[in-house]
């Protein structure tokens, strides 16, 4: 090898966001495209509580399988489970969740620290009359993963901590609306820019 090449680091690809912001359905699209593992904290909560993934929970916020401790538990298990992968040899994991608090985003850049990765977020967003007609697909969608509806939305309005400036390094500002093909394109060519 030269001088000038470099080895790259294994990378956590972090899709975040508020609800029906599109950031499951890209995630997943994309690490679908790429052969990644993916972790969705829908999927891996429900898992944790005894759910089928389908099974609808609208439960309050912040209440029983949306309380604080099994959000941190639902964290911590995707975490342990990319880590598993990175060390297993994964070039690339996937995860997709709110990460609503920026301690969750700094517990992942944490995590990726400690395992010789780098963190990559990427902070999905949409205008708010694409955000109800994604959740008034979602309502009628028996299949679908994601408890996320309007009450949510606007709790998360005031409760969501957005990235910051001091975030930029490693967080994209994604506004997540358009044909898929174009914003997997978008994906890609922001993860060429990070190197």
């Amino acid at each position: 090898m030269s001088e000038t090449q470099t080895i790259r680091k294994p990378r956590l690809v972090i899709f975040l966001g508020m609800t029906a912001s599109g950031k499951s359905t890209l995630a997943m699209r994309w690490a679908e495209q790429q052969g990644l593992p993916y972790y969705n904290t829908d999927r891996v909560r429900k898992e944790l509580a005894g759910l089928e993934v389908t099974d609808k929970r609208p439960d309050g916020i912040d209440q029983g399988i949306y309380s604080p401790e099994l959000s941190a538990k639902t964290y911590a298990a995707m975490l342990e489970r990319a880590q598993k992968d990175i060390a297993g040899g994964a070039g690339m994991v996937v995860l997709d969740g709110s990460y609503a608090k920026r301690a969750d985003r700094d517990a992942v850049r944490q995590a990726a620290e400690q395992i010789g990765a780098e963190a990559l977020f990427f902070y999905c967003y949409c205008s708010e009359e694409e955000t109800k007609r994604r959740l008034a697909i979602r309502a009628a969608d028996r299949g679908a993963v994601s408890d996320g509806r309007w009450e949510i939305y606007v709790h998360q309005q005031t409760s969501f901590e957005r990235p910051q400036e001091d975030e930029r390094a490693d967080c994209c500002l994604f506004l997540n609306e358009g044909e898929l093909p174009e914003l997997l394109e978008k994906v890609m060519a922001q993860l060429a820019i990070a190197g």
